[in-house]
Order: C-alpha cells, then structure tokens, then sequence
C-alpha cells in the first residue's frame, strides 16, 4: 500500500530533501543520461508529492510549482516512479493525486506541463491536451500540455 505525503519545501526534512534529490538524480541525469540544471530555484516555490511504499523508501516523486514561476498557471514537474517499481501503475496514480492536489489548491487555473514528447500519451490519458509545438528542453523532445480544471 503506497503512502502519499505532501509537504511544502519548509516541511520537507533533511532526510526527504536528500531522498528527493537521489531519486531525480537517479532517473533524469543516470538513467536517462541527461545532464541539465536540477536544482532550478523552483523547488522553494512547489508542494512536494511524496510517495513510499515502506517508511523511508521513497519511490514515486513529484512537484507543483506554484503560478507565476515557471507558468502563469501551477505546473506539474519532476515526475518520477523509481525503476523498481515501474509499470505497475503507478505513475498514473501519482499524476491523478498530482492533478487532484492542484486543482484543490489552485481552483479554476489550469494545469501547465512541460513533458517529454516520448510522454504525451501517458499524460493524455490523465486530461492534459498538447498546445503548441514540440521543442527541445535539456537535450530531450518536450511539448507543453494543459490540463483544465
């Protein structure tokens, strides 16, 4: 049974901020051999999803980067599910907790993402909708998504 926390960046321990860190290490520099600016002043900004299987084991991750930093609308960002754990569904249930999260906190603003092309049909099937073109963002294909609430 997964455990879900969401904390703001004050709330998070040491503990969680290093479990963060390790795990978007993990999956967006090593596994995916992308090397880009991690830690982009936006963490301070965001409510942090949590997700843990066993008590200090993190496994699934995301942000909400509040409105106004990265977007006008909240952005959904650094999603990620440790390899051990992937093609559970597990994703699919951190993005629904991620998207339920925001339009609670953020009424009526929409939800903008910034997605790995290979990702579109993964986050389509959660309601986000492609606007715009494909570009390139940290040597990788993105496209923007939106999600209305």
């Amino acid at each position: 049974m997964m455990t879900w926390k969401w904390k703001t960046f004050a709330e998070l321990s040491n503990n969680e901020l290093y479990q963060i860190l390790r795990s978007r290490q993990e999956v967006f520099t090593i596994e995916q051999q992308c090397i880009y600016q991690d830690l982009d002043d936006m963490d301070q900004h965001s409510l942090h999803l949590l997700g843990y299987k066993e008590q200090d084991n993190l496994i699934a991750y995301l942000r909400i980067v509040e409105p106004g930093r990265k977007y006008a609308e909240p952005s959904i960002g650094r999603v990620l599910t440790r390899l051990s754990v992937r093609g559970a569904g597990l994703g699919r249930e951190l993005v629904a907790e991620g998207v339920r999260k925001t339009k609670r906190h953020y009424p009526g603003t929409g939800i903008r993402i910034s997605a790995q092309l290979q990702l579109q049909d993964f986050y389509a099937s959660a309601g986000f909708i492609s606007v715009g073109e494909s570009y390139i963002e940290d040597g990788m294909p993105h496209i923007e998504m939106t999600c209305s609430v």
